[in-house]
């Protein structure tokens, strides 16, 4: 009977873990969409909403860590069971990372100061933010239901995020060769492109705890990468 206790009550710790990740995850895909959305719409309110917003993920995260801690020094779980809190853990971390990284776009809304607006570059950006946002979602569906084939699928897709950011660094680039007065507003998109894709990189992150959850190993393989997003790599394409 004991065992049996101490069984449901490690149960019972491993569901408040999950429920943290599922909590932390959806507050980090609304962060995502709507300091796009701010930014597309040059809506300063919505900016400053998501700048706020990210110290309730911070909370969740020492949340999650104190009771992965606690969970660790009651259970003293082994094998598959240690995996599982230490795969919370890093999911935590990389979630944390995703709405430092909405939050940094958010306030580059607030600095925004020029009519600039070109669709074809907001589109880009707008699609990215899209794929991103499935990817994460994806993930998180796999990391709740131990999905190592779906958080493979994650895995393997970074390189299409990759692609478009650096056909859309091309296109700002080319932007402020031809008007230096785009030059300010097109800097900002870059790094909010390069916000996203680094979001998209924590997706994969996730993707890779998954595997080693269920599996105990790390992916072999190289992880895919087509990154050619800085300055440089750009103007040379």
């Amino acid at each position: 009977m004991a065992f049996e206790h101490t069984a449901k009550a490690f149960d019972g710790d491993l569901q408040e873990l999950t429920r943290l990740v599922a909590e932390m995850g959806g507050l980090a895909e609304r962060q995502i969409m709507e300091s796009v959305d701010a930014l597309v719409r040059r809506d300063a309110a919505t900016a400053s909403r998501v700048v706020a917003a990210d110290a309730e993920i911070d909370k969740l995260q020492r949340d999650l860590e104190s009771h992965a801690v606690l969970t660790i020094a009651r259970r003293q779980p082994m094998a598959v069971d240690l995996r599982q809190i230490v795969g919370a853990m890093r999911t935590a971390t990389d979630l944390e990372r995703i709405g430092d990284l909405a939050k940094n776009n958010a306030k580059r809304v607030m600095q925004l100061d020029s009519d600039f607006n070109p669709l074809q570059l907001i589109r880009g950006l707008e699609h990215m933010t899209d794929l991103v946002a499935t990817q994460l979602k994806s993930v998180l569906d796999a990391y709740a239901a131990h999905d190592v084939p779906a958080a493979m699928a994650v895995w393997k897709g970074d390189e299409e995020v990759d692609a478009i950011c650096t056909s859309l660094f091309r296109e700002l680039l080319t932007y402020m060769l031809e008007d230096p007065r785009n030059i300010s507003f097109c800097i900002h998109l870059m790094f909010c492109a390069k916000n996203i894709e680094r979001i998209g990189d924590h997706a994969t992150n996730i993707a890779e705890t998954v595997v080693y959850m269920v599996e105990g190993q790390p992916i072999s393989d190289k992880r895919p990468k087509a990154d050619q997003t800085t300055f440089a790599a750009a103007l040379n394409k």
